[in-house]
């Protein structure tokens, strides 16, 4: 096993009384380990497990005072669950069986080579590292199970965009992203992700206005054991769960004051300090922020510093409204039925010129987002019944009267635009050539 710093991020603690074996482990793993500290009774160790978080204990069964077996107990019962590798040169089967029964990773009898124990320590750590995935998965798979597989649309605004987001990506900034509600700044942020050189690490959202002010700053700094309350386990924060990768927090507004001194704090040193800990702990990782309303607005009016607003400003791009691009309607109504019909079972549905043109004309105050809610509800229903999606008062006066005539305008409009090349048009309307020549030879009929 090369030398390198093969795990850059772990944090580790070595317990164990003698002293010569307690360097040695120390100075085995300081340059392949982030940081390394040791030392010589499990009352030390609780001390610092109480301060710090620590992804992997090597523990002596055979310490003074508090035995290595008793202390692993009480760790699991406190809700602790960082890897521990026990330690001994005195063990039978029964102790090993117990070791692993309450919660040791694994368990080295000394004397032992260093290939193995930087075996058992590599295991461990991996089983850290799994264990984090694991956790940012089941908390964000309800959250994007809706999301597209990317930004839809081929406009000026959304080409536009996709190049502003491929050149900042591979860029370690942090980004402010802005736009209305619906508008698809989670996607631009695992996009952002996703095409940086942190692809390989976690992508963690969290949406600022969803959680509690006061579960805000324990949800992304963590909390040591005993932190706010006695027999309060510790807990990792999303900083933690973010480590090599992004972190995304929408709706950064919504921070109450004292996490945003706490965020700017992280910005400025890359440094976390968990609620009740007197210990800082390092972090590797960029910050995505959104936001849906006007900053300055909020800085003036004393709801956010405005220190934290210049550091979120180093590189921000704005998301349009889907009213600002109106054009991408049709491949994001292709997108979403190709998308939904699928999970909720059931056929896809056919969108005419007709309601094509009349989706074109609304407004769309909740975006893209609100689109395929439509589109969701639709497929449910069967059909697009334009008249049900919306209160009347929002109709056109020419849709609630003459529906075909208005889907003939807009189809001879489309035409007329590519020149009368019947293919194009249908492609545009986001329908079939053959759909387009029935339409055409319904017109021709009289009466």
């Amino acid at each position: 096993m090369n030398t390198a710093r093969d795990w850059p991020n772990s944090v580790v603690l070595v317990v164990d009384d003698e002293e010569g074996m307690r360097n040695f482990l120390c100075k085995t793993l300081a340059p392949r380990c982030g940081q390394v500290q040791g030392v010589g009774s499990a009352e030390e160790g609780e001390a610092l497990v109480r301060q710090h978080r620590f992804d992997l204990l090597i523990l002596d069964i055979s310490l003074p005072g508090k035995r290595g077996l008793d202390w692993l107990r009480e760790l699991r019962e406190q809700g602790q669950s960082c890897e521990v590798i026990l330690i001994t040169a005195f063990a039978d089967l029964d102790t090993a069986i117990e070791a692993l029964r309450i919660g040791a990773s694994d368990f080295i009898l000394k004397p032992f080579r260093v290939t193995q124990l930087l075996n058992a320590v590599k295991h461990s750590l991996e089983r850290a590292r799994l264990a984090r995935e694991n956790y940012v998965l089941r908390r964000t798979l309800a959250q994007r199970r809706h999301a597209t597989q990317g930004l839809i649309g081929e406009s000026n605004a959304m080409l536009d965009l996709r190049d502003q987001l491929q050149r900042v990506a591979s860029v370690d900034s942090t980004v402010l992203l802005s736009g209305e509600s619906g508008t698809g700044k989670e996607l631009a942020a695992l996009a952002l992700h996703q095409g940086s050189p942190r692809a390989g690490g976690p992508f963690v959202p969290l949406n600022c206005a969803l959680i509690s002010p006061l579960n805000l700053e324990v949800e992304l700094f963590g909390q040591a054991a005993g932190g706010s309350a006695h027999g309060v386990p510790a807990r990792d924060g999303l900083f933690h769960y973010a480590q090599g990768g992004t972190l995304f927090l929408d709706e950064v507004a919504e921070l109450p004051l004292p996490a945003q001194a706490k965020l700017l704090r992280v910005l400025e040193e890359r440094r976390i300090r968990p609620q009740g800990s007197e210990q800082d702990a390092s972090v590797d990782l960029r910050i995505v922020a959104a936001t849906s309303r006007d900053l300055l607005e909020e800085v003036a009016a004393g709801r956010l510093r405005k220190d934290l607003y210049y550091r979120l400003q180093v590189v921000e791009l704005r998301l349009p409204p889907l009213r600002e691009h109106k054009e991408d309607i049709a491949a994001l109504l292709r997108h979403f039925i190709q998308q939904l019909a699928p999970q909720l079972g059931v056929e896809p549905i056919a969108i005419t010129p007709a309601e094509l043109a009349y989706l074109r004309q609304y407004d769309w105050p909740g975006n893209v987002r609100e689109l395929r809610n439509v589109v969701e509800r639709s497929l449910i229903l069967g059909s697009l019944n334009i008249s049900a999606l919306y209160p009347q008062r929002q109709l056109p006066p020419d849709t609630i009267t003459d529906l075909q005539q208005l889907e003939r305008q807009h189809i001879m409009a489309v035409l007329d635009s590519v020149q009368g090349d019947k293919g194009r048009a249908a492609q545009l309307l986001g329908i079939s050539k053959r759909t387009l020549e029935r339409r055409f030879a319904e017109w021709a009929q009289p009466g």
